[in-house]
């Protein structure tokens, strides 16, 4: 837990949580709290009076601009400076091994939350059966098809 509690010391860590949430839509306020109370999974929500004067610090320095409809987006030189290695870019699957890695990971976890939490996956149970249906389909050969 340290090393999170380090990187909000001062909201160093705020700034680059603000940039990766507006990198994907423009957002306001609020929702930008709320994306960086999801980013620490509910450990901190940033208030108002540590939210809205970055946006106000990062638009004077040309980062980010208020859109008429009161939410900020990134600008080039926003875009262009918090491009590069440090940022984070989520890993899509690029190959058909990708997505099997992924699925893989996903039924894990599905499988923790069967042992920890399993009211979680209940209401999931028909989507999850249908899911299984269509995974099956892919993997049957046409001949097993036509005994069928």
């Amino acid at each position: 837990m340290w090393p999170f509690r380090f990187a909000m010391r001062n909201k160093r860590g705020l700034p680059n949580m603000v940039v990766y949430l507006l990198s994907s839509s423009p957002k306001n306020g609020v929702e930008l709290m709320d994306g960086v109370e999801s980013i620490t999974r509910g450990w901190w929500r940033p208030t108002p009076g540590s939210i809205y004067p970055l946006l106000k610090e990062m638009s004077d320095q040309g980062i980010v601009k208020k859109r008429d409809d009161g939410k900020y987006e990134l600008t080039d030189k926003g875009k262009s400076q918090f491009e590069g290695p440090t940022r984070h870019r989520p890993h899509w699957p690029r190959t058909s091994g990708d997505m099997v890695t992924q699925m893989n990971s996903f039924v894990s976890y599905m499988e923790d939350l069967k042992g920890t939490e399993p009211e979680e996956l209940k209401p999931h149970a028909g989507a999850l059966k249908e899911l299984s249906k269509r995974i099956s389909a892919l993997l049957e050969s046409e001949d097993d098809r036509a005994k069928g």
